[in-house]
């Protein structure tokens, strides 16, 4: 009898335990996508629809917005609006995107990347409201939202309706990271005074920048269900699809607002390799000793293993390199933009010879040559992590009204 008792409250409590953890699991990540379908169609009735997209604007259900709108009764998709790396998210950083007609829906696709970068008024003639939808990577220098405030702008000008399709924040809605842009620096890598990362979902930008610039635009965000802001990408239970060909994996994504910054300089950035981003070298670099070398460093949740590799594109295509592979041991304190700059200073530190700045490029990424000339001076990374604090704090201010999950 006691044996009885004991197995019946032992099952009971183990039971009890999962239901309370069940009651803590966070709930799946709904997408404006299928928000708008099921609670705010109306928005849409009788309306034509030019639709700002790619590969990366699918449902739960992999299926692709362009397709779910087009099927739409009593709307008509007309014309559809494709961002860098095309449509269907296949083409190379910076090479132009042709128009075309998408093949599913039979609908014009019109090239934002290439001649022009923002919508024609003859592109425009027949769309009533534009709908923007596509995955952000959350740093500033991703095209994506560069594609978003130009069409924005257009919107207003044009007194076209907006509606922006919410998706997550990858890299989470808290953390801000890096210097804000310089207006003097401005560029389709860096179109706005925000921070490397920035902390806001496309739909929480477009509300700033309407703001910002004072756009006199009709703009609606439609909002996901169930996103908070502490959730990385891989929290949300939403499946990743890889926004460009170099960010595969949320890993990649997690390093990106701080590596992207190797690309201006002669080193390669992984780029042509299994792990864009995530690994850094060059011909003349000793891998072991760099790796040593920065693990002294003991950076915030980083660790770093040398590594051999030889690109298939890009720089240093054919040749073997050696460097360093980022590994992030804790998300939560782990910095990419400090990591970056660590890395950065001590490259130029070891092959003050073979390291070049292409300064160009390096300062409309980083949105100022105020980092490049004080890594030249030899300030250390974590002098120039402090003095954007300032800037930091006056910036999460600023955008906090402009927040729609918490």
């Amino acid at each position: 009898m006691h044996t009885k008792v004991l197995i019946i409250t032992f099952c009971g409590a183990v039971l009890g335990a999962v239901l309370h953890a069940d009651s803590f699991r966070p709930k799946p990540v709904i997408p404006g996508i299928e928000v708008l379908l099921t609670e705010q169609r109306e928005r849409l009735r009788g309306k034509r629809i030019g639709l700002i997209t790619n590969h990366t604007a699918v449902d739960r259900r992999q299926r692709h917005a362009a397709d779910l709108l087009a099927a739409l009764p009593e709307t008509r998709l007309v014309a559809l609006f494709s961002p860098e790396h095309g449509i269907r998210g296949t083409a190379p950083a910076g090479q132009e995107v042709s128009s075309g007609t998408d093949p599913t829906t039979g609908v014009p696709v019109y090239s934002l990347y290439g001649a022009v970068t923002e919508p024609t008024p003859e592109m425009l003639e027949n769309v009533d409201v534009l709908v923007y939808d596509i995955q952000d990577a959350g740093a500033r220098f991703y095209t994506y939202i560069s594609t978003l405030g130009r069409c924005l702008r257009v919107a207003a000008a044009r007194h076209i309706a907006f509606l922006v399709l919410d998706r997550p924040n990858p890299l989470n809605g808290t953390a801000l990271e890096g210097p804000l842009l310089d207006p003097k620096f401005r560029s389709f890598v860096g179109e706005f005074p925000i921070p490397i990362r920035y902390g806001l979902t496309a739909g929480e930008l477009a509300l700033w920048i309407r703001a910002e610039e004072s756009l006199d635009l009709d703009l609606h965000v439609v909002k996901m269900k169930n996103w908070r802001r502490k959730q990385w990408y891989d929290d949300t239970g939403l499946k990743w699809v890889p926004p460009s060909p170099n960010l595969p994996t949320v890993e990649a994504a997690v390093v990106y607002p701080g590596l992207c910054l190797i690309e201006g300089t002669n080193l390669s950035e992984g780029r042509g390799t299994a792990k864009p981003f995530e690994q850094i070298g060059a011909p003349w670099i000793d891998g072991p000793a760099l790796a040593e070398a920065l693990t002294a460093r003991s950076l915030p949740g980083a660790e770093f293993r040398a590594v051999q590799f030889t690109p298939t594109s890009s720089k240093f295509a054919g040749q073997l390199c050696q460097g360093i592979q980022v590994q992030v041991a804790d998300r939560s304190v782990f910095s990419p933009v400090m990591t970056a700059l660590e890395i950065l200073a001590e490259v130029r530190r070891r092959y003050p010879s073979q390291f070049v700045w292409n300064a160009r490029h390096f300062d409309r990424l980083a949105g100022t040559d105020t980092v490049r000339s004080a890594l030249d001076r030899g300030t250390s990374a974590a002098k120039l992590v402090d003095s954007w604090n300032g800037e930091l704090n006056a910036f999460r201010k600023q955008i906090d009204r402009f927040l729609l999950y918490r």
